[in-house]
């Protein structure tokens, strides 16, 4: 195996892990402790990652959080089949929260049944379901300019007082040791009163979330269900902690 496939791999298992031992490194990639050692220092050195004894730990970085208008340039047919995949677990009669941002607003042309109510801090996700003639509820608060989420004390309020059989969240990260992330702490204040309010909680994620960590955590793997687009990303030790559905892009 070339250099650059070693340390191409090495940092693939960091993204999944966080953490690896030296003694997993030789094995997985057939190579000797001095071999694994130096690719680790040259790492190291090239700001990738950090040596810690037996081993070496993943580099964290803080992603920008990007405009809603930059948002809905990205990834579009991914998150128009997650979007198809999230409204087929809708039924009728449903009380479900669909949440602010691109993934959930692309669900909503994939909405068939009118016969449900829907909550949501998302202002052009109100506009669409209203012109659906879907009986929808758009909770108060403040208006984040940059992703048009209603947030804050108010839609807390409200959100605290109701129920759902289903909520739809979009998610910024999702990663192994951190969970799921989001860089607003009054977005992940709303999303985790939802969970906490739904009876089954599912995260539209597209794959550029895997592996990505934003300053404030939502909630653990466990609590959700993640529907996501398959994609090169090994997602097995995901699939351990917690239920994840891979839809066809």
């Amino acid at each position: 195996m070339l250099t650059e496939e070693r340390h191409a791999s090495i940092l693939d298992l960091l993204k999944q892990k966080g953490i690896v031992k030296t003694k997993e490194l030789m094995e997985t990639l057939q190579c000797s402790e001095s071999t694994i050692r130096r690719d680790l220092d040259e790492l190291e050195k090239n700001g990738l990652l950090r040596r810690v004894h037996g081993g070496a730990k993943r580099i964290y970085r803080l992603d920008d959080e990007l405009s809603i208008q930059e948002k809905s340039l990205k990834n579009v047919h991914e998150k128009d089949a997650i979007g198809q995949t999230a409204a087929s677990f809708i039924e009728k009669n449903d009380v479900i929260y669909v949440d602010a941002g691109t993934s959930t607003l692309s669900m909503i042309d994939f909405i068939e049944s009118d016969d449900i109510t829907v909550v949501t801090n998302g202002i052009q996700h109100a506009s669409l379901l209203a012109d659906k003639n879907i009986h929808t509820i758009l909770v108060g608060g403040r208006i984040k300019p940059s992703t048009k989420a209603i947030i804050g004390p108010t839609s807390q309020k409200e959100i605290s007082d109701y129920r759902f059989n289903k909520a739809f969240l979009g998610i910024n990260g999702i990663d192994m040791e951190y969970g799921c992330t989001t860089p607003d702490p009054d977005e992940a204040a709303l999303k985790k009163l939802v969970i906490k309010n739904s009876s089954k909680a599912y995260m539209l994620a597209d794959h550029s979330k895997w592996g990505k960590i934003n300053f404030v955590k939502v909630c653990d793997l466990e609590e959700v269900t993640i529907i996501t687009s398959q994609s090169k990303i090994n997602l097995q030790e995901y699939k351990q902690k917690t239920n994840v559905l891979e839809v066809e892009r």
